[in-house]
């Protein structure tokens, strides 16, 4: 696929880089300068090159946003007509200082972002991980016990597309339903952020649950 990485920073860049060596064919935008793009497209390899919001979303397969809440409007103008596209996104819906989500239970922020671009179709994923296991999980991806990652939408065809990459980075894609479950996920993963970043066991500790059978 041609995938198109709307936010290029930790989340953004890593998934990337994971697209690229799974030999899709990537466009890292929107990130401070185009030195940090074009440094992240060489270390991904592959079909990797640095352009703009509207190349990186020109003719893309899927999008991949990946933008602090505060930031959606202005990628959205700058990657131009989006009717039809496949947006996946690991945004959450945070305040300016990253203490709390703007919403939650009623809405989502996956929700607000099909209402902004409401001819696009929009997938929730990959926000209940920390990009710090991204890597691992992608070398380990021939193991025969795969980790599972939830997402959510409303169009079958552009899940389909998220399942695939889902696959493509290691995961075991599983589909929690429409969007409207993302009101559930967005808040489950900004936990897993707290667990990940504030608890002692670190990004391990977040990522891991096992069943408990007798």
């Amino acid at each position: 696929m041609r995938v198109g990485i709307l936010g290029s920073g930790l989340m953004g860049g890593k998934l990337g880089t994971i697209f690229a060596r799974a030999r899709h064919d990537v466009v890292f935008s929107y990130a401070r300068s185009m030195e940090k793009l074009k440094k992240l497209a060489r270390d991904a390899k592959g079909k990797a090159r640095a352009g703009t919001p509207l190349e990186a979303a020109h003719d893309s397969d899927a999008l991949l946003l990946a933008v602090h809440w505060s930031r959606i409007d202005d990628v959205l103008k700058q990657s131009g007509n989006l009717s039809g596209k496949v947006i996946v996104t690991c945004s959450l819906p945070m305040n300016d200082d990253n203490t709390e989500l703007v919403m939650a239970h009623t809405s989502s922020g996956a929700e607000e972002l099909a209402k902004l671009v409401p001819k696009a179709r929009v997938v929730s994923a990959f926000n209940t991980i920390p990009s710090e296991v991204l890597f691992g999980v992608y070398e380990a991806r021939r193991k025969a016990r795969r980790p599972s990652l939830v997402y959510c939408g409303d169009d079958k065809g552009s899940k389909a597309v998220a399942a695939e990459l889902i696959r493509d980075v290691g995961f075991d894609p599983l589909d929690a339903g429409p969007l409207r479950i993302a009101r559930y996920t967005e808040p489950f993963a900004l936990l897993v952020a707290q667990l990940a970043y504030e608890g002692e066991g670190g990004p391990e500790l977040a990522y891991r649950f096992e069943w408990f059978r007798k």
